[in-house]
C-alpha cells in the first residue's frame, strides 16, 4: 500500500503530479480544495460557509479541514493507497495527523515564489466542469473557453495579487513548521518544481523508488 502526502505553496503543481501518481499506482488522489469547491458548487452548508472565509481571505478553520480529512479517509475506500492534496498547512494539523494516521513519506515540491506568481496569476478554471488551464503551459484553443465542454473559463475567486501574496505569507509562517514536523521524521522527500510535470513526476518516482 502508498500512502502518501504532497506538500508545496500553492501553484507549485501538487494536484497535476497528484494525478500522475494516482494513474500510476491506481490509488485514490484526496484534495482538500476539491473537496471544498464541491460543497461550494452544490451550495451544502459547509460550501457557504467555505465560501464566506475564502472572499474574507482566510483560511478554513483547522476543525473543519481536519473533519473533512477523516471523515474521507474513514470511506476507506483506497485499496492501494492515497495521495493527500492540500493538507496540513499548519503544525496543528500535522499533528493531528501524525497522531491518527500512518504515512510513507511526504513528498514537498519546492519552488520560488515569483514562479508562483506567475503560476497563479495565470491559471483560469472552467466553470462548468472544473477543468484547470494556465496562460502559460496549457493554454486554451479558444480564448476563455473550455477546450472540453465550451465552458467559460475563468479566474478563481482567491486567485488575486493581494491574496496570493497572503497565501505566500502563510505558507512559509504556518505551513514550513508542519512540514519540519515530518522532516524530524525522517518522511519528506525535496524535490525542484521548476522543471516539466512529466520530468518531476519521473523525479517523484525516483525517489519513491518506484522506476
Amino acid at each position: 500500500m502508498h500512502k502518501y502526502i504532497i506538500m508545496g505553496v500553492q501553484g507549485c503543481g501538487k494536484g497535476t503530479q497528484a494525478r500522475l501518481l494516482k494513474q500510476k499506482l491506481d490509488i485514490v488522489h484526496i484534495s482538500v480544495g476539491d473537496i471544498f469547491r464541491w460543497h461550494i458548487q452544490n451550495h451544502t452548508k459547509l460550501g457557504a460557509q467555505v465560501k464566506r472565509t475564502v472572499a474574507a481571505g482566510n483560511l478554513v478553520g483547522d476543525q473543519v479541514v481536519e473533519d473533512i480529512v477523516r471523515q474521507r479517509l474513514d470511506q476507506h475506500d483506497w485499496n492501494y493507497g492515497f495521495i493527500l492534496d492540500g493538507f496540513p498547512r499548519n503544525e496543528s494539523q500535522a499533528l493531528f495527523f501524525l497522531e491518527s494516521y500512518d504515512i510513507d513519506a511526504v513528498i514537498h515540491i519546492e519552488v520560488p515564489d515569483e514562479v508562483v506568481r506567475d503560476r497563479v496569476l495565470s491559471r483560469r478554471l472552467c466553470s462548468d466542469c472544473g477543468l484547470d488551464f494556465n496562460l502559460i503551459s496549457h493554454r486554451p484553443e479558444i480564448e476563455n473557453v473550455c477546450d472540453v465542454c465550451g465552458g467559460e473559463l475563468l479566474s478563481r475567486p482567491d486567485d488575486k495579487p493581494e491574496a496570493l501574496a497572503e497565501r505566500l505569507e502563510e505558507y512559509h509562517t504556518k505551513t514550513e513548521p508542519a512540514l519540519e514536523l515530518f522532516r524530524r521524521k525522517e518522511l519528506v522527500l525535496d524535490l525542484d518544481g521548476t522543471p516539466p510535470p512529466d520530468t518531476i513526476q519521473q523525479e517523484i518516482r525516483r525517489l519513491l523508488e518506484l522506476v
